[in-house]
């Protein structure tokens, strides 16, 4: 039976799995022997155990275990700032905004979260989903990072759509962000103008 259970589970496109997740594709197998061959595959080696509850291939993807740890979440701030050169300083760390602000150390990946007003976290708007991975646009990561932090330095403005970025700023409920994000934009036409 545990080879089944793991066939299936490596068939899956997922490299991350909760066992709530897990529980929802073996609808048949009671809870408590779920979590006891979950819990067999990983002593095992067949699976990975990252944290109570959450299991992995031999090869996951650290981006989809930051959103499986606390749901909803997205990837967002510096790691994509930086992947689209916005900012020049490089993290080792996934940044990814939640309903809690924490830093979790995970076999050798650190993830710092952020807490987000649960009405801007569930807005779908400048995210993507690609696969099992919520991540933020480049402006909507711009956006967020206006919000929570008030004086952050951008090394790169010119890489980011600014129509998009004034569409998008609607959904944060504040003045004062508002008035931020046009003083950047201020900087931006002085700048690249």
């Amino acid at each position: 039976m545990n080879k089944s259970t793991l066939l299936t589970l490596y068939k899956r496109p997922e490299t991350v799995f909760t066992l709530q997740e897990i529980s929802l594709l073996f609808p048949r197998i009671p809870y408590a022997n779920l979590k006891k061959r979950m819990s067999y595959l990983a002593r095992t080696g067949a699976m990975q155990k990252l944290t109570k509850g959450v299991y992995a291939k031999d090869q996951y993807d650290v981006r989809e275990l930051s959103n499986k740890l606390y749901t909803p979440s997205y990837i967002s701030l510096e790691t994509v700032l930086q992947k689209a050169g916005v900012t020049f300083q490089y993290y080792e760390c996934i940044f990814a905004v939640s309903y809690i602000t924490r830093t979790i150390n995970i076999d050798d990946h650190t993830i710092e979260y952020r807490r987000f007003p649960k009405d801007l976290l569930i807005n779908p708007r400048g995210i993507t989903q690609e696969g099992n991975i919520a991540t933020a646009s480049p402006e909507r990561a711009f956006l967020d990072a206006v919000f929570l932090y008030k004086n952050y330095h951008f090394d790169n403005l010119s890489t980011l759509d600014w129509d998009k970025i004034m569409e998008l700023k609607h959904i944060y409920p504040s003045r004062v962000f508002i008035k931020r994000v046009e003083d950047y934009y201020q900087i931006f036409k002085e700048d690249y103008a």
